[in-house]
């Protein structure tokens, strides 16, 4: 965690980026990632490869949104401790990639691909065996109902609980892990 102190610019930060996930196209991007539960590489690749698809847009748009949050924290722009308190969701993000992640960047030559979500939720102190189960559990085909819920208490521990939403929603939707 940083040792600086959040300031009232990083607050307002947080808001503005709150207020860009609210856009009605950005919702519909969301909900498609959320819903998005790939199996294999093909499955990914289908839709990062065809731009024409509505659905590669929707991840771009979310994946590149994450991205760039991500990177505000790591370039300095924005406080570690409130981005960690409210980017949740960038973990489910990272989470749904993570498994196919190495593959896409090596298929599509994208070697950049999330690196910054990369490094932001591999920034966390954690055990190699937390490392193993930690985030991809959520997504991985065959994935065992124990490493969900691994999965899940690492990242509301990662978060220190602070914050029920996403958490909630995460808990909610991956109840049948």
């Amino acid at each position: 965690m940083s040792n600086s102190q959040a300031t009232t610019h990083d607050a307002e930060l947080i808001l503005n980026l709150y207020d860009l996930r609210r856009e009605p196209l950005m919702r519909e991007a969301r909900s498609f990632i959320f819903n998005f539960m790939p199996q294999t590489i093909d499955d990914v690749m289908v839709i990062v490869s065809d731009f024409s698809l509505k659905e590669n847009a929707f991840f771009r748009q979310v994946v590149g949104y994450w991205d760039m949050a991500a990177s505000l924290v790591l370039r300095g722009a924005l406080n570690e401790d409130l981005a960690r308190d409210n980017f949740q969701e960038l973990i489910f993000v990272y989470s749904r990639l993570q498994p196919f992640l190495a593959e896409v960047r090596k298929r599509t030559g994208m070697e950049g691909l999330a690196a910054h979500m990369q490094k932001f939720v591999e920034s966390f102190a954690r055990s190699p065996d937390e490392d193993e189960a930690f985030p991809g559990a959520f997504c991985r085909p065959g994935a065992s109902r124990r490493e969900g819920r691994i999965a899940l208490s690492l990242l509301l521990r990662a978060f220190g609980g602070q914050s029920r939403g996403p958490e909630r929603l995460i808990q909610l939707r991956y109840s049948r892990i």
